[in-house]
């Protein structure tokens, strides 16, 4: 073994260990907020850097392993880089970076107008990257019960984020999204402990040899049991209604971070369990129809509401079901396309839920009944919208098109009645995120502020400029007010900026991305690959 192969493996817990590391020293120094912001920005900057040099390595080596403990392999842990394990830490890891520096805008320009900060740094930052610490965890968790262990990092960060600031409306949305996730988590435990009863480990490498010895019968119930529990997590329709009710009342990073990665966790655990565990699934058929149904009803749910945030959270819903489109075709370029989809949308969900929060800064509301003159108040705010939105509707020639007809193409070679059923599906809520979107832009965008639909009182005072608050309630039931525009913070507006581009460059890299997936699935697919790098010969039994 040369250095350079010795150093490699190194690496592999890195996105895990510096963002622990960095919790600790950014709670050991609460009492300066400059500094927490530096350890942050750093710790996640070198992730991105690390994650970077793990794409490269995966993809030119193969599957990068390291045991922890020193226990005889395979009973230790093991973290693997994988393909498509490095692209979600180097995808999650820029969302993490650019919402933290949000973030601290936010923080700032609360604290500059003397008003009480939606993101207290002095909690926000380490349990923030424990929550980065969490989504690494996973996407490297070579066993169940590591990605278990995740899993619950996620959770208890998440509660802790998603209940900042102390609102009724925050704490109720925190306590739906935790019953939720305890209840999945509770699944996926009995789920743990169920394989290991049948096959004596819970190592993924070793369940992949071991399942095809069970009875059909037990391998099924694993099956069922693991896809119900990432099911909720993804937020796969009929699992899905907690979402809209729990992010939109979080404070916008938070939102932005959730929607950008959470449920994107869920659908990765699908990918690595569905690929590797049950490659010959007798589920197909079901995935297709939970595809189907997530990506429609949740699109009509979006068409229905009308508050900004709770129509992304319903696009977000929809959006799911093609990534569950392209696993249940169980095919490599189904597979090829559906991580395309993931890495395509982590991104520009994250942007748009970054403009939802400084439209609510710039305008005090985000529903879409008394909105309107956002692209005169701030044209920049309006360009990042426009162009985010037409790229998850699948505009051409943006990636959001791109990742679409992936899917479709995979669709359509497929052939079956239920395939073409889906690719029928998939341009409906196309058409009809377009037309969400494109109702968003001519209300809240294009018209003017006087045309908002308000009442006569508050219309005078707009016009003469006296309006300072109007109380109102919107259709989450949390009270939202108008108020005079404000300045948009330029830390907040160019992260979002970032964010946006970021999903561009997505499109100008499509080829080469599209050829990385289409490695990633056809080594998920095949197996081999991952099983051999993890497990020495003598245990691959």
């Amino acid at each position: 073994m040369n250095p350079t192969d010795f150093a490699v493996p190194n690496l592999v817990p890195l996105p895990v260990l510096l963002p622990l590391l960095g919790a600790a020293l950014t709670l050991a120094f609460r009492r300066s907020p400059r500094l927490q912001r530096s350890l942050s920005i750093a710790v996640l900057a070198a992730v991105v850097v690390v994650a970077g040099i793990l794409v490269w390595q995966t993809d030119v080596n193969g599957p990068q392993v390291l045991w922890l403990g020193a226990w005889q392999e395979p009973l230790g842990i093991s973290l693997v880089a994988d393909r498509l394990s490095a692209l979600m830490l180097l995808v999650s890891g820029i969302v993490t970076l650019l919402v933290l520096v949000f973030a601290i805008g936010q923080g700032q320009a609360d604290s500059d107008d003397e008003t009480e900060s939606e993101t207290p740094l002095t909690i926000f930052h380490p349990t923030y990257l424990v929550l980065s610490a969490g989504v690494a965890n996973a996407f490297l968790a070579g066993d169940l019960f590591n990605l278990f262990v995740g899993f619950e990092i996620l959770l208890f960060s998440s509660y802790v984020l998603i209940t900042l600031g102390g609102s009724a409306a925050r704490i109720h949305a925190g306590t739906t999204y935790v019953v939720v996730s305890l209840l999945s988590s509770a699944l996926f435990l009995v789920a743990i402990a169920a394989a290991y009863a049948a096959t004596g480990t819970v190592n993924l490498a070793q369940l992949a040899i071991r399942i095809g010895d069970l009875a059909p019968g037990v391998a099924l119930v694993l099956q069922l049991s693991l896809l119900t529990a990432f099911a909720i997590k993804a937020a796969v329709f009929p699992m899905s209604a907690w979402l809209p009710d729990s992010y939109p009342t979080a404070p916008a990073p938070v939102t932005a971070v959730f929607a950008g990665l959470l449920t994107k966790v869920g659908v990765y655990a699908i990918i690595r369990t569905q690929t590797l565990l049950f490659p010959d699934s007798p589920l197909q058929g079901l995935l297709m129809w939970a595809a189907l149904l997530t990506m429609v009803i949740g699109i009509l749910g979006a068409v229905s509401q009308s508050g900004l945030k709770r129509i992304l959270s319903f696009t977000l819903v929809s959006h799911i079901g093609y990534m569950i489109f392209g696993i249940a075709l169980a095919t490599p370029e189904g597979t090829a396309g559906a991580i395309f989809y993931v890495a395509h949308h982590i991104t520009i969900q994250t942007a748009l839920f970054l403009i939802t929060g400084l439209v609510e800064r710039l305008a005090g509301t985000t529903s879409l009944d008394r909105l309107g003159g956002l692209a005169v108040a701030s044209p920049v705010l309006a360009t990042l919208f426009f162009v985010s939105a037409m790229n998850l509707s699948g505009i051409p020639p943006l990636s959001g098109f791109l990742a679409k007809v992936g899917l479709l193409h995979a669709g359509i070679e497929l052939g079956t009645p239920l395939a073409w059923l889906l690719v029928v599906g998939g341009i409906v809520t196309s058409l009809l995120t377009l037309y969400a979107l494109t109702k968003v832009w001519s209300q809240a965008f294009w018209r003017t502020l006087a045309d908002a639909p308000r009442s006569t009182e508050t219309a005078a005072a707009l016009q003469a400029g006296t309006l300072d608050v109007e109380p109102s309630a919107d259709p989450a039931g949390t009270v939202l007010v108008d108020t005079a525009p404000r300045a948009l913070p330029p830390t907040m507006l160019g992260a979002t900026a970032a964010m946006t581009i970021v999903g561009l460059l997505i499109t100008v890299v499509a080829g080469p991305l599209f050829a990385y997936t289409q490695r990633a699935a056809t080594d998920l697919m095949s197996r081999e690959p991952y099983v051999t790098s993890v497990l020495p010969v003598e245990v691959r039994r």
